[in-house]
């Protein structure tokens, strides 16, 4: 019996997260009949290549989705809480890059190493949620920890890419470092300071209790995704200079006592993972290594010296494959398998 094909939306097609998604279908094995690609009305009339085609792009509207299987959206919250139910309506099921849908109880938030049996939660809206790009990297570390020793409380400062807030700020950095190393006035116009030579504390909105938005998004998500309330998370998340790829340094407390050799076999085995630990001969995970891959880089992979029950990990990925696109076009290929075939 031949395999099922699917016919497939990108909405948002034309967008930075967009376009990586079209090259993750390109590279990936997914059973595609179609491909329609979406976007507002200023950009129709583009073309997009893909697979040796020019695509056309169409305008997003609520009646786009019939005859559609599974959508991919990476248009923004706003667009995503507007079009997303017409979508499900018609019986196509929605991928949802935005934070719009994430922390909806009927709506499942996945990272397919991690918790892909909660896709099965589709079925209630029709919807699956994409988690937060700097929370699914550090999920897919923490999870054969967390499954092996439990985990009490997680400590994560990030280190997070400008491409993170979109192509205006890669444009914003390139252009102020320029400007600076000319000895010329730079502008800035995305964040509120200078972000060339320069790291903000400061990713999102400040919140009441003194946490970013994004801040929250790590302590709510990651809870979430390992389905587990009890777990302690306190992040700070920080812009740097570098264009692709987060970092995060990760302290875990885990329920049981945890050794450094224990926790570096066990993620050597992990489907996502590569592990980097040879400090040593200086081989550890960076930013420039994770730029372009799918994989989850980790390394500093050691005992926490101040607690039996603790160890560091140093965690990079591409934040916008692993963090974005390649997690989503995962979850599609879940979907088209184990539930719509």
């Amino acid at each position: 019996m031949a395999e099922k094909q699917f016919n497939l939306a990108v909405a948002g097609a034309t967008g930075a997260v967009g376009n990586q998604m079209m090259t993750c279908l390109e590279e990936s094995d997914f059973p595609l009949k179609s491909l329609k690609l979406l976007a507002s009305s200023r950009s129709v009339g583009r073309k997009l290549r893909f697979r040796g085609d020019e695509l056309p792009v169409e305008e997003l509207k609520e009646d786009s989705f019939k005859d559609i299987d599974i959508a991919i959206f990476s248009a923004g919250g706003g667009t995503s809480e507007h079009f997303a139910p017409f979508a499900a309506k018609d019986g196509c099921v929605v991928v949802d890059n935005s934070s719009a849908w994430r922390m909806d109880p009927d709506v499942p938030l996945v990272v397919p190493e991690v918790n892909p049996h909660a896709i099965a939660g589709y079925k209630k809206k029709g919807i699956i949620a994409n988690p937060n790009c700097s929370t699914i990297q550090m999920v897919v570390a923490l999870n054969p920890i967390y499954r092996n020793f439990g985990i009490r409380r997680i400590v994560v400062s990030t280190y997070q890419a400008v491409s993170g807030t979109g192509k205006k700020a890669v444009d914003e950095l390139f252009d102020q470092t320029r400007s600076m190393l000319n000895f010329i006035d730079y502008e800035k116009n995305v964040y509120p300071h200078r972000i060339a030579f320069n790291c903000l504390p400061h990713i999102d909105k400040f919140l009441e209790n003194g946490y970013t938005k994004e801040e929250m998004k790590m302590v709510n998500e990651t809870r979430k995704i390992l389905e587990d309330d009890s777990i302690a998370v306190t992040a700070t998340t920080v812009r740097v200079p570098v264009f692709y790829s987060h970092s995060e340094a990760v302290n875990i407390e885990c329920e049981k006592p945890v050794t450094a050799e224990g926790v570096r076999e066990l993620l050597s085995a992990a489907p996502g993972i590569r592990v980097m630990d040879d400090p040593a001969n200086n081989v550890y995970p960076m930013a420039i290594d994770a730029a372009g891959q799918d994989m989850t880089l980790v390394g500093r992979i050691r005992k926490d010296i101040s607690n039996p029950n603790g160890i560091d990990l140093w965690v990079v990925a591409d934040n916008i494959r692993k963090g974005a696109a390649t997690n989503a076009v995962q979850i599609a290929q879940v979907l088209a398998k184990d539930y719509l075939a």
